[in-house]
């Protein structure tokens, strides 16, 4: 009888080595104090990581700022710290280029996208020049999004339902959409950037094809209420939901884009009223989901075997989160066998929670750790223009990952003097001959600038180490 009881058993516990994951918030000491997190009314998730810098949005007078420091930079933010100031209206959504981690976007309620290089050294004062500004929405821009293959390819959302695809390295728009009739809420590319997802006010989840400029698939309320819902695309080319039921109960679910009619799993989960952000992990086909405003994070399991969706667990804390930054894989501790590492925004301050995967040994795990998306991008702009799709390229994590010091992002604007009409040349005018020595002496002396900035920031840094004590 007892054998017979074990092996039913084996049947009814599902197998997967995901069952056991743990989160569990850094010390105290590993947080980041004394941030005053954006009280803006917009569904985003106010927070942007990658394996160098952490990034939030943050309250400021008089405009629109975020905060970006350095991973390593934990303890309270010194209220002087500079911030990034080159916004008229309140900042909405930031995303880190994944194949620069220098690089990172910025859309705002003054209808313009931002695209600035942050430093690797900690700037003096603060960072007010983007690299380019990029102007085609005539409302505010609630949502900015990386393509995840394609080098300096930008995509942008406004209020005003527009669309828009850039090339960054040319600050130019590539590809316009008008094809939603209300707000956007969210978008998601798949996972070579082939098409993306959106969910709009109008209750529909549909599939774009950008390069061809049209809808291929689109599905009327795959959740019955009519607040918010969010869209992701798994690795595998499904669609992750959540939304609310008729009855205001939060809901999940799957769907088969090629077979809109009936989803693949729905799943009701609890009537708080916070919409419900998910963080997806294609190398474990793990979700994360945080609601605004909840003080739990519930993830899932997604796999091929019905219910399709399951339940792993949830992490409890007492505090309700306004945000929430989700590291790449390249970020982890493959050492202390972590599988995912979330940035939770409480009202004053940024807390890391580690999500781990319980082992003994200290050995690399292959089996959670597969090749993962690294950061060099697999096409250039004008071959994904021209149809051309790749997977992302991908890096081991056996012997972690070390990130690269900065690039820099060269800006080549096209035509922007074509098209000006050409000034008159008056008596006083310079003479042609001496321009390409008044560029060389401009160039010169920018060069001399930055070398000092750097020299007086190394010396500060050196200065504030011994007045801390420090040395």
């Amino acid at each position: 009888y007892a054998k017979d009881t074990v092996r039913t058993c084996k049947f009814i516990v599902r197998q997967s080595k995901f069952r056991h994951v743990f989160g569990q918030a850094a010390k105290a000491e590993q947080s980041y104090d004394d941030i005053r997190v954006s009280k803006v009314t917009w569904d985003s998730s106010f927070c942007a990581v990658n394996p160098k810098f952490l990034a939030v949005i943050v309250e400021s007078s008089g405009g629109g700022a975020f905060l970006v420091l350095p991973l390593s930079k934990v303890g309270r933010v010194d209220k002087n710290y500079p911030l990034v100031i080159g916004h008229s209206g309140p900042v909405l959504d930031i995303d880190w280029c994944p194949h620069n981690d220098n690089i990172l976007a910025s859309g705002s309620e003054d209808t313009t996208t931002m695209v600035w290089q942050i430093p690797d050294h900690t700037p003096c004062r603060p960072i007010s020049e983007p690299i380019v500004v990029l102007e085609g929405h005539s409302k505010r821009v609630g949502i900015v999004k990386w393509h995840p293959t394609a080098r300096n390819i930008l995509l942008t959302a406004g209020s005003d339902n527009l669309i828009i695809i850039w090339n960054v390295g040319t600050g130019e728009p590539l590809i316009t959409m008008d094809d939603h009739p209300d707000l956007i809420y969210n978008v998601s590319w798949n996972y070579n950037g082939s098409l993306f997802c959106t969910t709009c006010k109008d209750r529909r989840l549909r599939v774009c094809d950008p390069r061809k400029r049209e809808v291929v698939a689109e599905r009327l309320s795959p959740h019955e209420g009519i607040r918010p819902m969010r869209a992701i695309f798994t690795k595998e080319g499904n669609i992750f939901t959540t939304g609310f039921t008729r009855m205001s109960q939060r809901e999940l679910g799957l769907w088969d884009p090629t077979n809109f009619e009936e989803p693949i799993a729905l799943l009701e989960l609890d009537t708080s009223n916070g919409v419900l952000l998910p963080f997806y992990d294609p190398d474990t086909s793990m979700v994360y989901l945080c609601g605004k405003g909840d003080s739990s994070i519930r993830y899932f399991e997604i796999t091929e075997e019905p219910p399709y969706v399951h339940y792993l667990s949830t992490y409890s804390s007492k505090e309700p989160q306004r945000g929430m930054g989700f590291m790449p894989k390249r970020g982890v501790d493959v050492s202390k066998c972590e599988i995912a590492r979330l940035f939770k925004l409480h009202e004053r301050k940024c807390e890391p929670i580690i999500m781990t995967v319980p082992r003994k040994s200290d050995l690399f795990q292959d089996d959670l750790y597969p090749d993962t998306v690294g950061p060099d991008p697999a096409l250039e702009p004008e071959e994904w223009l021209d149809g051309r799709d790749e997977d992302p390229i991908l890096i081991s994590l056996r012997d972690g990952y070390v990130p690269p010091k900065s690039r820099e992002l060269k800006v080549s604007k096209k035509n922007v003097l074509d098209s000006r009409p050409a000034p008159r040349r008056s008596l006083s005018a310079v003479d042609g001959s001496s321009l390409p020595k008044l560029v060389e002496e401009i160039q010169s002396l920018k060069a001399t600038v930055l070398s000092q900035e750097k020299r007086i920031c190394d010396l500060e840094n050196k200065l504030s180490k011994y007045t801390n004590g420090t040395v």
